[in-house]
């Protein structure tokens, strides 16, 4: 489990496609303190550690997760959100996010509103009814909130800090991102179908 506080930005050093895709990940994290065998969200995507070096990692990338993801579209020297496993006492400061990512949403504009950038995206219409307004989605790995919700577009306001700590500064209209939606979000349609 993970919280969207996204505490790094990776970048991709390495891709090769050996069964699965194995994926190279340069990483200020300190590499000794990672167990192989450890969970990394990487945008979001939940990863699992099998190689790691004085400043990189390795992961291999199922089809399945390439294929719900926008892994497809990793290069060398694409950056990346980072967040490791959340420990029990940690401080829960996003919301619980898993590294299941559901879909992709796509950026559909970008304005800036003062300091802050207003970004609007598309969801897969089969996801977009969990999306709420001030409800949370995971983004790219990122946990945030929802400020309005019309039909399959929902916005979000980044503030500067959410911009430099993450990838989020980047973001172009077009851009395909990972979207995780609220767990809570998914339960509460279940009963609702129920009744």
């Amino acid at each position: 489990m993970f919280t969207g506080i996204v505490t790094d930005i990776g970048e991709i050093r390495d891709l090769e496609q050996r069964g699965d895709l194995r994926a190279r990940i340069a990483t200020n994290y300190e590499t000794s303190g990672i167990d192989m065998g450890a969970s990394i969200a990487c945008d979001g995507v939940c990863l699992t550690v099998m190689g790691l070096g004085s400043d990189w990692f390795d992961v291999e990338i199922s089809a399945e997760s390439v294929s719900k993801t926008n892994i497809s579209a990793w290069s060398v020297g694409y950056r990346v959100n980072l967040e490791r496993a959340l420990k029990v006492g940690d401080e829960l400061g996003g919301h619980i996010v898993f590294g299941h990512v559901d879909g992709v949403a796509e950026v559909v504009s970008i304005r800036d509103e003062g300091d802050s950038t207003r970004v609007t995206l598309r969801a897969p219409a089969e996801l977009a009814k969990f999306i709420a307004p001030k409800g949370s989605v995971a983004l790219n790995g990122t946990s945030l909130t929802v400020n309005e919700v019309k039909g399959n577009e929902f916005g979000i306001n980044f503030i500067p800090h959410t911009k430099q700590a993450t990838t989020w500064g980047d973001v172009q209209e077009g851009d395909r991102v990972n979207l995780e939606i609220d767990t809570l979000a998914r339960y509460v349609a279940r009963l609702a179908e129920a009744s």
